[in-house]
């Protein structure tokens, strides 16, 4: 007897959807030889399924049918990877055996991985496989408990979320009282939590010219790097980055939701992400962690980051390939994986920060301890970050160390409350700048068309802005960066034209590009 059970796979961040076919026909077999045929471009994982269905069914008070079962999991182009579909495997087997009758099955997607007492376990992409059953007209997902929360984000659509196979058959075959669809008010749950931080601007003290170098990345969305000492407050303040950039919304929410459940990042209970993810990888991280693919194609932290930040410490001490494999995503603000098998794209539209030390020793140009590198050595070292990276950043700022007298002062610094809505004005303008272009809402994603309408300078300052970049030698690209920076300078201070101040301070954010650096 033929039976068909809905489910899914996810290819990047979108599902795709998977109808599986179990055939159970007449006629012995070698429960020695021959177990269960899966056909459909099954990786070993779903190959696998056959010893902890037949395990979970025996535990669940239920056995194989003695006959042959075969498996196709439509459609057979696509590869097909996980233990999701552990679940809709063993519901086809009792569906085709005559233990599960009615159709409601034919009404919902099933997923979920088994384990051997026939508990069920989580998933990943429980949420955009809940997009995908609800944009097909299913009437509801079936997914293990620890999942129902992030797919039951997704409106119109019943999520129920099982304990054990057994609630699922007796749920399918009809019976009453087995499942209860979870309902979470999705905008409720989202603003409930917004404006939610540990860490605060507040905390640091003296820094206030870089303090004002993170208001003007965060209002643009512009890339930073901080070069300072050990101990200078590189990190601290990089952490609270996230607390002056504008509230997600709904969208982006859901995006970056979508992501980190592809990715099994989310834990038991989680919703909607709320808060601007933060990713601070380790230099010893690989290029394909970074980045993402792998031979099980998963998002890197450069995805993970996505509508948040993507922080490097100690930028020189990571791989160089690692660290030219972002020239491309950071400028594109997606990242596509290609491999002999696959091609997946993620989204990776962040902010990207780093910080690192001035030389090897880590205090050249330190007010108090002297510098034992020679130029070569903090030359070498400045050169394993290659120019065209360093293109890609906005803001490169110079951290001292503070004083005895700023470190002791008690009175508290700004607060980040006061500086996010400075952020959150800036953003308005910007928003209200680019409302015709579609997936452009700050001034780090301006065009070169929208430069030569919004972040043109005068006369007189372009003059002065030929005489700098001749100078200090800048390339074209670090010229845009320079413009856009004043354009955003220019809407912190709700001015319609970039004045040339604001061109000035611009300029000012590029210390990297210095010839005298390290001589």
């Amino acid at each position: 007897m033929l039976s068909k059970i809905y489910s899914a796979t996810v290819d990047g961040i979108n599902a795709i959807p998977v109808t599986i076919e179990v055939d159970v026909s007449p006629g012995s077999r070698d429960q020695t030889n021959m177990k269960m045929v899966i056909v459909g471009l099954p990786d070993n994982s779903i190959k696998e399924s056959y010893s902890r269905i037949n395990a979970a069914l025996t535990n669940s008070g239920m056995k194989l049918p003695p006959e042959n079962i075969t498996v196709n999991l439509a459609p057979g182009d696509i590869r097909k990877e996980g233990t999701g579909f552990d679940l809709p495997i063993a519901i086809g087997i009792l569906k085709s055996n005559g233990m599960i009758g009615g159709n409601m099955s034919e009404r919902f997607m099933v997923l979920g991985e088994l384990s051997l007492d026939g508990s069920l376990q989580p998933i990943r992409g429980a949420l955009p496989i809940a997009i995908k059953a609800r944009e097909m007209g299913y009437e509801g997902l079936i997914v293990p408990e620890q999942n129902v929360h992030e797919a039951a984000v997704v409106n119109r659509l019943q999520v129920y979320g099982a304990k054990d196979f057994r609630q699922v058959a007796s749920f399918l075959s009809g019976i009453p009282g087995q499942l209860q669809p979870t309902i979470i008010d999705t905008r409720a749950e989202f603003f409930a939590h917004q404006n939610e931080f540990e860490l605060d601007f507040a905390d640091v003290k003296g820094q206030e010219g870089v303090k004002r170098a993170f208001e003007i990345a965060a209002a643009g969305g512009h890339n930073l790097i901080m070069v300072g000492p050990p101990g200078a407050g590189k990190s601290m303040m990089a952490k609270r980055l996230p607390s002056i950039l504008p509230p997600l919304s709904l969208a982006e929410s859901l995006e970056t939701t979508q992501i980190h459940s592809v990715a099994g990042q989310l834990k038991g209970g989680t919703g909607l992400i709320t808060e601007r993810p933060f990713r601070s990888p380790h230099h010893t991280v690989s290029q394909v962690a970074l980045v993402g693919g792998g031979a099980n194609p998963m998002p890197g932290e450069i995805s993970l980051a996505h509508n948040g930040v993507l922080f490097l410490d100690e930028l020189p001490e990571f791989q160089r390939a690692a660290l030219e494999v972002l020239r491309q995503p950071l400028e594109d603000r997606k990242i596509t994986v290609t491999r002999a098998k696959y091609s997946i794209e993620y989204p990776c539209n962040v902010m990207f920060v780093a910080s690192m030390n001035p030389c090897p020793c880590g205090y050249y140009n330190h007010p108090t301890k002297p510098c034992q590198c020679t130029p070569g050595q903090i030359h070498k070292y400045l050169n394993k970050i290659s120019g065209p990276l360093l293109d890609r950043i906005d803001i490169q700022i110079e951290i001292t160390p503070l004083s005895f007298k700023e470190l002791s002062r008690t009175q508290p610094g700004e607060s980040s409350a006061v500086i996010r809505q400075r952020v959150i004005a800036a953003r308005r303008i910007q928003e209200e700048r680019y409302r015709e272009q579609p997936g452009i809402y700050c001034n780090a994603q301006m065009t070169p068309a929208l430069m030569r309408q919004f972040a043109t300078p005068a006369p007189d300052d372009l003059v002065m802005l030929r005489e700098i970049i001749n100078r200090l030698q800048l390339s074209a690209r670090a010229y845009d960066r320079i413009l856009r920076l004043a354009r955003t300078i220019a809407d912190l201070e709700g001015s319609e034209k970039i004045q040339t101040h604001h061109l000035a301070e611009a300029v000012g954010y590029r210390n990297l590009d210095r010839e005298s650096w390290g001589e």
